[in-house]
């Protein structure tokens, strides 16, 4: 067995035995975060090997139990896990995220204010959350991906939840109803897939869906693409989003607004490019990119809270990606390769600066905030590099991918395009108005002219005749105090999306051939079912 086949199973593998570890230390909670922290590190490690590999040139494969494709032309009979450029990529980025938020976690104290809150859970969760991640990467065939969406769901309505206030609980029921919404459209998506094809191999469907006639391709696609636009977040299937992860702890704040959209993502660009590459639909998706963009940015202006804005901001740049999948092109794929790994790590941050500003502050509403940046020139700091990254500011990594996307649009020279060329700069102007405005308010102005200031430091009495739903939070006695174990972290990730600044050469050179790799449909297949590319 070579050393790849050996490798690929491990980022499923080692966070959940380390769930099932940290279960049986459940009264240990030293004991589940060194296990925790062991199983991620371990993942990440994995994940960089596999990224290495990967880059050396062919598709990496494995197939689970040895079922592979059997001598008179079946495919294969069991499961294949698949790591390319894109995954590999994916996996590393997603690795980097969650042993950095986790770390965060753990200097916040595995829980945001209250007491009563079942940390003994977190960790088994949070690595099985980590595991669904990893499926979703890594899965060959349409009915693992599902596993993996599955996994996500389960883990995400227990991280969501953890601490059992109301509109905690409210914000769960309506994830998980729209989750299972998007899961029984996937299903029934994968149902029509095999009556059609006979298969959900994923490489098996890249040779026989060309036999089925185009307009069952475009209905099964468009099946899918709704199912994938639910976890994205895509126009108009993005309304759930703004409203459930805002209520979260802030890391699991953090980890969803930078993973959980991306693997549907992910998702989109696995199925149009290797299964549906020429069904017609991409006006349909361009004109979902653009009002992605623009009415998710709309969105953030409206919004006092800044979780809420950051979430509507989150929306809005996952319209880039969309735009860079229709498109197909080489440079379009590489940008919305390259914008997906920075939007990871730059969203990521974001949502973890949030959590040291209600820390700091006792709020994350811009009307109660103010006067940070004297209180804590640390913080402002932390928050302006992401803020000016995501706003696409020269020379940050979102500036290079936006540039990227933004050509792409202008090589194709379509009406359709040129929109899109133009929402994007916009989207790009209002991000960085809405950046601007959260600084402003809550870091340049004074506290007292903040029209609620009094309020984020006030009893909790006072908070529940106003109506606060910070209550918790704010009542605690460590408010103005930043732990270092939260500081790091956040300080960490800053330093990985710099990183993707400095090194922004060689990593779009990989995009590049990542693009290329997914343009070429036989060397996957070939790859797959064991037959010349």
């Amino acid at each position: 067995m070579s050393a790849a086949a050996i490798l690929i199973p491990l980022p499923v593998l080692i966070p959940m035995l380390g769930a099932a570890a940290t279960l049986i230390a459940g009264r240990r909670p030293r004991v589940q975060r060194l296990i925790s922290l062991i199983a991620l590190s371990a993942v990440l490690a994995v994940s960089v090997t596999l990224l290495y590999l990967a880059d050396r040139g062919d598709t990496l494969v494995v197939q689970v139990g040895g079922w592979g494709p059997t001598d008179d032309g079946l495919g294969p009979l069991g499961i294949s896990m698949v790591v390319d450029r894109l995954s590999a990529l994916m996996l590393v980025v997603s690795s980097i995220v969650l042993l950095t938020v986790l770390l965060f976690a753990i200097g916040q104290g595995m829980r945001d204010g209250d007491d009563r809150q079942p940390v003994s859970i977190f960790a088994p969760t949070y690595l099985a959350l980590a595991a669904g991640v990893s499926i979703a990467f890594l899965a060959g065939d349409l009915f693992n991906l599902f596993v993996g969406f599955e996994v996500l769901l389960a883990a995400s309505f227990v991280l969501l939840t953890v601490g059992g206030n109301a509109a905690r609980i409210r914000a769960g029921v309506v994830y998980v109803m729209v989750s299972m919404v998007s899961s029984m459209i996937f299903l029934t998506g994968v149902a029509l897939v095999y009556a059609a094809a006979g298969t959900v191999n994923m490489a098996e469907l890249a040779i026989r869906l060309d036999d089925v006639s185009p307009g069952t391709r475009s209905a099964l696609f468009a099946v899918l693409m709704v199912a994938f636009g639910i976890k994205a977040a895509v126009f108009p299937l993005y309304a759930w989003l703004p409203d459930s992860y805002p209520t979260a702890p802030a890391p699991v704040t953090a980890v969803f607004a930078g993973l959980l959209t991306k693997v549907g993502v992910y998702a989109i660009i696995r199925a149009h490019t290797l299964l549906f590459p020429d069904v017609g639909l991409n006006p349909v998706l361009l004109v979902a990119a653009l009002a992605t963009m623009l009415l998710g940015i709309f969105g953030a202006i409206a919004q006092n809270d800044i979780k809420r804005l950051l979430s509507f901001t989150l929306v809005s740049h996952i319209g880039y990606m969309i735009f860079g999948v229709a498109l197909a092109t080489r440079l379009a794929l590489s940008g919305a390769i390259f914008y997906a790994a920075h939007h990871i790590i730059v969203q990521t941050t974001l949502f973890l600066v949030v959590g040291l500003i209600e820390r700091q502050g006792g709020s994350a509403t811009l009307r109660r905030l103010g006067g940070l940046a004297a209180a804590s020139p640390l913080l402002a700091i932390l928050y302006l590099v992401p803020a000016l990254n995501l706003g696409g500011i020269p020379p940050f990594s979102g500036f290079i991918g936006k540039v990227a996307l933004l050509e792409a649009g202008a090589a194709d020279g379509a009406v359709l395009a040129w929109m899109l060329v133009g929402g994007g700069v916009v989207t790009s102007l209002l991000t960085l108005y809405v950046m601007a405005r959260v600084y402003a308010k809550a870091f340049w102005r004074p506290r007292e002219e903040a029209p609620e200031g009094q309020l984020a430091m006030a009893a909790p009495t006072a908070l529940i005749a106003d109506g606060g739903g910070d209550v918790e939070f704010n009542a605690r006695a460590d408010v103005g105090r930043m732990p270092a174990g939260m500081v790091a972290p956040t300080v960490a990730l800053i330093g990985v999306g710099l990183a993707l600044t400095v090194a922004a050469g060689p990593i779009f050179a990989y995009s590049e051939r990542a693009a290329d790799q997914l343009l070429d449909r036989p060397a996957y297949v070939g790859a797959v079912l064991g037959e010349p590319s």
